[in-house]
C-alpha cells in the first residue's frame, strides 16, 4: 500500500524540530500533533498528551543537553495496525539522537564529547495529525556514554548499535505489498512459538523454527547484543526465561510490517514474576511490567535481526528499585 503521505508528514516534522529550538519546538509539535495526542515514553516520563506538555518535558530538556542534535535514522517504514485489524496507519522510524552531550539530563553528569541515545518512535497518523506516539529510549546506555554502569555485568554485549547489515532499513518509497506479508507472518510465527515459553522443543531447536542461525539480537543496555542463535539462548533468552514466572499472555498496541522490516510495541507487552537471577537482580513477589518496542529484519522466510527496546528504568522502579536515584550513589558522583 501507499503510505506517501503519512511518510512524508513525519519526515516533515522531524525536519522542522530538528532545526527548532526553545519555545518552537512546540509551536512545531503543534503543527504536526493532534491537540491531544497521546505520547507515551520510557521512564521517568510516562504518558503525556498535547504538544505543549511533550515539548515541555521531554524535547526541550532533552536538546538542551544534547547540543547540535543530530538524527540518525536506521529503519524508517510504515504500515497498517494488525492489532486494530488493519485500520490505522503507523510510521516508525529508528536510529540515534547525536549531540554534545554539554549539560545535565536526569540527572546524567554531561561529558562535552559526543553521545548518542537510541530510540524508536511509533507515530499513528489520521486525519493528518499524529494522534499517538511511542517514543522509546536507551536511557542506560546513555548513562554508560557517561562513565555510570548502573547495572551489575550484563550477558551479552553492548555496543552504539548499527542499523541493518542490509543497509536498506530507510522504505522511502512504496513497498510490494507480498513483502510486508511475508514480514508480518514471520514475526507472527515466532509470537506464536514463544508464548508462555511452554512450546515443549530445546530451546534452539525452537529459535531455529523462526529465525536464522546468524541471527543478530540487539538488545537494550544492561542485557546487550548477542549473535548466532547458540549464543542469543546462553546469553539472553535462557536465562531471562529461567529468572521469570507466571508471564502474562502478550499484548501489543501496533503491530506491523512493510517490506522486510517490521515490529511492534506494547504498554506493557507483558507482566511477570522475577523469580531472581534477572540482571543480577533478586527476587520480587510485586508482578514487573515490560514496555517493549521490537523491530525486526526478515530475510527469506525467517528473523535475522531485531532491534529491543526495554524500558529496564520502569521495570526495576516498579519493584522498588529507582535506578535514576541509585545512579546519584554510583562511582564518580
Amino acid at each position: 500500500m501507499d503510505f506517501s503521505k503519512e511518510k512524508q508528514l513525519v519526515i516533515d516534522l522531524y525536519a522542522n524540530l530538528d532545526m527548532a529550538t526553545g519555545a518552537a519546538i512546540g509551536t512545531v509539535l503543534e503543527q504536526y500533533y493532534a491537540p491531544d495526542c497521546h505520547w507515551r515514553g520510557f521512564h521517568p516520563f510516562n504518558e503525556l498528551i498535547g504538544p505543549q506538555a511533550v515539548s515541555e518535558t521531554f524535547w526541550n530538556p532533552l536538546r538542551k543537553s544534547l547540543t547540535s542534535m543530530q538524527r540518525r535514522m536506521d529503519i524508517f517504514m510504515a504500515g497498517r495496525n494488525e492489532i486494530d485489524g488493519f485500520q490505522s496507519t503507523w510510521v516508525v522510524s529508528m536510529g540515534h539522537l547525536m549531540g554534545l552531550f554539554d549539560h545535565p539530563w536526569l540527572g546524567i553528569r554531561p561529558t562535552g564529547k559526543m553521545a548518542f541515545l537510541r530510540y524508536c518512535e511509533f507515530n499513528k497518523i489520521e486525519n493528518g495529525k499524529i494522534v499517538e506516539t511511542a517514543m522509546y529510549f536507551d536511557i542506560p546506555h546513555l548513562m554508560l556514554q557517561a562513565g555510570l554502569n548502573p547495572f551489575p555485568p550484563q550477558t551479552a554485549a553492548h555496543l552504539v548499535q548499527p542499523g541493518p547489515r542490509t543497509h536498506d532499513g530507510l522504505l522511502w518509497g512504496v513497498q510490494p505489498a507480498a513483502a510486508g506479508e511475508a514480514t508480518l507472518a514471520a514475526i507472527n510465527a515466532m509470537i506464536g512459538d514463544l508464548g508462555t515459553w511452554a512450546l515443549g522443543l530445546p530451546l534452539e531447536e525452537e529459535l531455529a523454527r523462526t529465525w536464522h542461525d546468524d541471527m543478530i539480537w540487539w538488545g537494550p543496555a544492561g542485557i546487550g547484543a548477542t549473535y548466532t542463535i547458540e549464543r542469543y539462548a546462553k546469553q539472553h533468552s535462557a536465562p531471562f526465561r529461567a529468572a521469570f514466572k507466571d508471564r502474562s499472555k502478550t499484548n501489543h498496541i501496533c503491530r506491523m510490517a512493510e517490506g522486510h522490516f517490521g515490529g511492534f510495541f506494547g504498554w506493557p507487552n507483558f507482566t511477570a514474576v522475577h523469580a531472581g537471577g534477572f540482571m543480577g537482580m533478586p527476587a520480587s513477589e510485586t508482578r514487573g511490567e515490560m514496555r517493549v518496542i521490537d523491530i525486526y529484519r526478515r530475510r527469506d522466510d525467517k528473523l535475522a535481526e531485531n532491534w529491543i527496546f526495554i524500558d529496564l528504568l520502569h521495570f526495576w522502579n516498579g519493584l522498588g528499585v529507582d535506578i535514576l536515584t541509585r545512579m546519584e550513589e554510583l562511582p564518580g558522583r
